[in-house]
């Protein structure tokens, strides 16, 4: 039986009040994972930081920024798009990782993204460390490699951390060796951390990925750096990856590897909005660690991300639906 979109209309706040039911995302309704073919757009945690370097706490990330999304309402000021009206969305909870074994983990994470690619599902992910992207991709793409947009403080294009060759440090080196997304397609937005040797980034330029420093996007402006995304993606399906610590520091204190002088909120939600048209096949917001947060701040802004990106999904989903 086909299932409609008033079927999945989250809890409305004016019968229930915002900090009341099942912390689901903006209380969307909750489907297990294994019903993910009656939707469009699957809301997933992915509760893992194995593949963290420094400090951890991301595998509490999902439901601290679910929790946060409480206060949400469901229009977009920016573009108008009322994602459960455009699109059937569920929270389907998390994907049961294994807290002791990373290749378990990964393998786990890759079939349940793979089931649904096959289900013609788009999924948010709300992570994690930014190891998960990987997995996800290794789900998701089958037909050659897509496009990827990656808002981030480092380019994570490491080739290893004492010989271990996967974790959030070597994530898109590992998904362009693997054939998942395409270099000349894929644009990194927001670099700035220091660097351990002037070649930190040379493996990522001689792969033709476009990389956009800080120094580059406040010298050029956001309406350029919008303009360039678009131009770099094309009009091939694409990927969208999150760092919240590509927000300034100020905005998101609980993350594992907070980095000074990045773009603000306003800024990241204006490039998002600015994806639109563009087809999305999945998106993550990733590296949200509670347990370092102040006042819930990275989880509010977190929440308030994946809203946009879940705006996106809708109408990709709705853009291209058979």
């Amino acid at each position: 039986m086909t299932r409609n979109i008033t079927d999945f209309a989250p809890v409305d706040a004016t019968h229930s009040p915002k900090f009341s039911q099942i912390g689901t995302f903006m209380r969307a309704r909750w489907l297990p994972l294994e019903q993910v073919g009656d939707i469009d757009v699957a809301v997933v945690g992915v509760p893992f930081d194995i593949g963290t370097l420094y400090r951890t706490g991301t595998r509490q990330g999902p439901n601290a920024i679910r929790d946060m999304s409480r206060s949400l309402r469901f229009l977009n000021r920016h573009t108008l798009v009322a994602p459960f009206e455009t699109a059937r969305i569920a929270d389907v909870g998390d994907v049961d990782v294994n807290p002791l074994d990373l290749d378990d983990s990964l393998t786990t994470i890759a079939n349940a993204f793979r089931d649904m690619a096959e289900k013609g599902v788009r999924p948010l992910a709300l992570g994690g460390d930014h190891t998960i992207p990987l997995p996800i991709l290794r789900g998701l793409v089958s037909n050659g490699p897509v496009g990827l947009v990656h808002y981030d403080a480092h380019s994570d294009t490491s080739d290893q951390w004492r010989g271990v060759k996967v974790n959030h440090a070597t994530t898109f080196r590992r998904a362009v060796e693997e054939g998942l997304i395409d270099p000349k397609r894929t644009i990194q937005i927001g670099l700035r951390s220091q660097m351990n040797t002037k070649d930190d980034l040379k493996w990522a330029r001689d792969s033709e990925m476009t990389l956009v420093t800080m120094d580059d996007f406040e010298a050029r402006g956001r309406a350029a750096i919008i303009e360039e995304t678009r131009r770099v993606v094309g009009n091939g399906p694409a990927y969208v990856s999150f760092d919240i610590d590509g927000l300034d520091s100020i905005y998101c204190p609980g993350t594992g590897v907070p980095e000074p002088g990045g773009f603000s909120m306003r800024d990241a939600q204006l490039m998002l909005s600015g994806l639109r048209g563009i087809d999305i096949i999945g998106a993550d917001i990733c590296e949200v660690s509670p347990n370092l947060d102040v006042g819930n701040l990275t989880s509010l802004h977190a929440a308030h991300l994946g809203f946009e990106l879940l705006c996106l999904l809708a109408e990709s989903a709705s853009n291209h639906a058979d």
